[in-house]
């Protein structure tokens, strides 16, 4: 097990990503409480998403950064070593010769910190989850 050093909670995992407060209730409040390296990349998904979704709410949703109308549209994460954005099993399958070079789960695509993000493509999944589910 692995004590965090600054709250005192313990985890599985050797360095865990954690809140070490209460999850931020906002998605500025979330890029500000990760790490400095990581913001500026979190600020470009968070400005992608907002031009691709205008109509959508902001919110923390599962303790992420989410867009909303009237249903999750679309969460975004910081990792240790990836930016995940989650747009749910349908998008991924409608996207998936478009994430082969990616990480992708059943609902998940990993974009590691090491490579450019891919901005279009995030905001076409974006849309593409906003108009499929309306």
């Amino acid at each position: 097990m692995w004590q965090c050093p600054k709250c005192g909670r313990e985890f599985k995992n050797q360095d865990q990503n954690h809140f070490c407060i209460e999850t931020p209730d906002t998605i500025g409040a979330y890029i500000e409480a990760q790490a400095k390296e990581v913001q500026p990349l979190l600020h470009q998904v968070r400005d992608t998403l907002r031009t691709a979704l205008p109509d959508a709410e902001e919110r923390i949703s599962w303790r992420m950064p989410t867009y909303w109308r009237g249903h999750n549209i679309i969460h975004f994460a910081a990792f240790k070593k990836h930016i995940g954005v989650y747009p749910g099993e349908n998008a991924m399958i409608y996207f998936a010769g478009r994430l082969t070079e990616y990480k992708t789960s059943k609902g998940a695509i990993q974009f590691p910190y090491d490579r450019q993000l891919p901005l279009d493509l995030i905001a076409e999944i974006a849309k593409w989850c906003y108009e499929s589910l309306c």
